[in-house]
């Protein structure tokens, strides 16, 4: 556990120095979703890369330490090498350095469970080819079928997002693509029956979007403005025409029988979850299955390098 005491020196920004023996990114992800936890605080991460030998690993802690003596410090690493990680958490311990080691925990996890020693080679790219493979092509689908702009592909989609514009289709969508998973987004748009393809769908792949009415006003507000006004007239960003739009799209969403994700303030990440939980549980009611990407599990979870 990492436990920083703050005390007097509570305003002060906090610097995480992630080492790590590649890029450093896994560490720098961890680091961010445990950010997002302390809202009131103002943080700092420093990368310290190939971190593969003694002397520059040393140097690395010397840095840190240097940065210690003049504010709050910590540091996150990931080096595969069981004698560097020692040497980190010595130090740390010497130094009086909150640390948090997020490699070795895993690897002595894995090799308990195998029976299997870990090869502890720093920077192995992991094995993620077909995985790497699949997002491309899946982004490239994503990027081609944005708004619906070929519905006769609609069937080669794994899911469909509908909803009103501004609704964060097409974001969702591409981060849908990121996971592995053939997003599509059709816009429902008052006034305009959806695409005739959209109805021969499985109505298993297809989630519907919405958001809160003032929330929209204010997107589409920002939108109308970056464009010189374009859209004021026909009620774009009109708050009683999005009232009467949102209803109008509910309908077609009742129609094509699909539930409907509410996005207003919600993370990407956490909307992206909902819809494949959504998507998987309905494939799985109707005797069907949603592709399963390389590197997903059953619950839809991701696991990126």
């Amino acid at each position: 556990m990492l436990v920083v005491a703050v005390g007097a020196m509570s305003a002060e920004p906090l610097e995480i120095h992630i080492i790590a023996d590649s890029t450093g990114e896994s560490a720098a992800r961890i680091a961010r979703a445990a950010i997002t936890q302390f809202p009131t605080r103002e943080f700092r991460t420093v990368r310290h890369r190939k971190m593969n030998t003694t002397a520059s690993l040393m140097s690395a802690l010397e840095a840190v330490k240097e940065r210690r003596d003049h504010g709050l410090v910590a540091v996150f690493f990931t080096l595969v090498n069981e004698e560097l990680a020692g040497l980190v958490r010595s130090f740390c311990r010497d130094a009086d350095i909150p640390s948090a080691d997020l490699m070795t925990e895993a690897m002595h996890a894995l090799e308990t469970i195998t029976g299997i020693e870990a090869d502890q080679v720093p920077m192995r790219p992991p094995g993620v080819e077909a995985e790497y493979f699949v997002r491309m092509s899946a982004i490239d689908f994503a990027v081609r079928m944005d708004d619906g702009s070929i519905p006769a592909a609609l069937r080669e989609c794994d899911i469909c997002l509908v909803g009103p514009s501004r609704s964060g289709k097409t974001p969702l969508s591409i981060y849908l693509a990121y996971l592995g998973y053939k997003a599509v987004n059709v816009p429902l748009v008052p006034g305009i029956a959806p695409p005739s393809e959209l109805f021969e769908l499985d109505r298993w792949r297809i989630v519907g979007l919405t958001m809160d009415a003032e929330r929209l006003m204010l997107i589409r507000g920002q939108r109308v403005r970056g464009m010189g006004g374009f859209g004021t007239k026909d009620g774009y960003a009109d708050l009683a025409k999005i009232y009467d739009e949102l209803d109008e799209i509910g309908r077609w969403q009742r129609k094509l029988g699909c539930p409907v994700i509410d996005t207003t303030g919600v993370a990407i990440e956490e909307a992206a979850s909902r819809v494949i939980e959504i998507v998987d549980d309905r494939a799985g009611r109707v005797g069907a299955r949603l592709r399963r990407p390389p590197g997903t599990t059953r619950s839809g979870t991701h696991f990126t390098p």
